[in-house]
């Protein structure tokens, strides 16, 4: 008799980190801080992009955009990741582990695409200042959003169908903490090599050639900056280019290490290890990196900060008088 097909059938299993039962409490913690502070990190800053005047540039749109989707893409993953941890493993149905990895998809090839953008937006405005804007105009900046959102929803399709027309016969335990690619291929029992091999294409089509085209935009900045003849204007400008190169390198790296193998069979511990990287550090990184380490940035916050605390200090100082 045939095995059953889990794909028409019951549910999975998220083993998590069940290997670490006795820090189960502790990861809780730690995850939920992160989560917190990169949805607050991310909402403040898409909080003064939208309310101060000076930030309404191209530059600053992008970064409100990229926010939005850290914020949609760490929620895709962590708050199961959380039910987990408090629960020690539980059952996922397979319509909602197909749409947590349509959604995963999506969201990190849509950050791809917004990664290489911003990069491009750094290149025209460094070495190309007289024409930035001309080639990054408001309605071109908004095509390039436009494009990767559209581009990211597309892509998200191609993975999330394939495995789910897969067979699933043995064990539904994913050794775990999401729906992710490398683990469902592994309980897979036909129709695997012709399902990698076409995300090990996609993988290359996304990943690398948006992290080249990402590198080539910063090589070119870094060349551009080599000319500038005040020293600390040089510094400066590395300092920010280095911090978002390290984010960008740490993002793609993982990831390029995760699905730009033939082979998708790692350790599971690995497997989690560097995938914590991408879900979780990242959206927490980029907050702090592209905003935080921008005094324009830093300015506007204190000003909008100044503009919603300054009704309430009037009010406060007038019934004082009063009283």
């Amino acid at each position: 008799m045939a095995p059953p097909n889990v794909s028409s059938a019951a549910n999975f299993q998220l083993l998590g980190f069940q290997s670490l039962l006795e820090w189960q409490a502790l990861l809780f913690a730690i995850f939920l801080l992160i989560y917190v502070l990169t949805v607050t990190g991310n909402v403040v800053i898409i909080a003064v992009v939208g309310q101060d005047p000076r930030l309404h540039s191209p530059m600053y749109a992008l970064l409100a955009h990229l926010s939005f989707l850290e914020i949609l893409y760490t929620s895709t993953i962590v708050p199961l990741l959380l039910a987990d941890l408090a629960s020690r493993g539980r059952a996922v149905s397979f319509a909602a582990c197909m749409t947590q990895l349509y959604f995963f998809v999506f969201f990190g090839a849509t950050e791809c695409f917004l990664l290489a953008t911003m990069a491009y937006d750094r290149y025209l405005a460094i070495c190309r200042p007289l024409h930035y804007p001309a080639l990054m105009s408001p309605a071109a900046c908004r095509t390039l959003v436009a494009a990767s959102w559209l581009t990211g929803a597309g892509t998200g399709l191609l993975p999330s169908l394939l495995v789910s027309r897969l067979d699933f016969c043995g064990p539904t335990r994913i050794d775990h903490f999401f729906c992710d690619l490398p683990p469902l291929l592994q309980l897979a029992c036909s129709g695997v090599q012709s399902t990698q091999m076409a995300i090990f294409l996609l993988a290359i089509a996304v990943l690398c050639v948006c992290f080249l085209l990402t590198l080539v935009s910063y090589v070119s900045i870094v060349s551009s900056i080599l000319r500038i003849p005040s020293a600390s204007g040089r510094r400066k400008t590395f300092s920010t280019c280095g911090s978002h190169l390290a984010v960008v390198s740490i993002y793609y790296g993982t990831m390029i290490s995760m699905y730009v193998r033939r082979d998708a069979h790692l350790s599971p511990e690995l497997n989690k290890v560097i995938s914590v990287f991408y879900t979780v550090v990242t959206p927490l990184l980029n907050p702090v990196i592209y905003s935080l380490r921008n005094k324009d940035f830093k300015q506007a916050a204190a000003r909008v900060l100044r503009r919603r605390c300054s009704p309430y200090g009037t009010r406060v100082k007038r019934s004082f008088l009063i009283g």
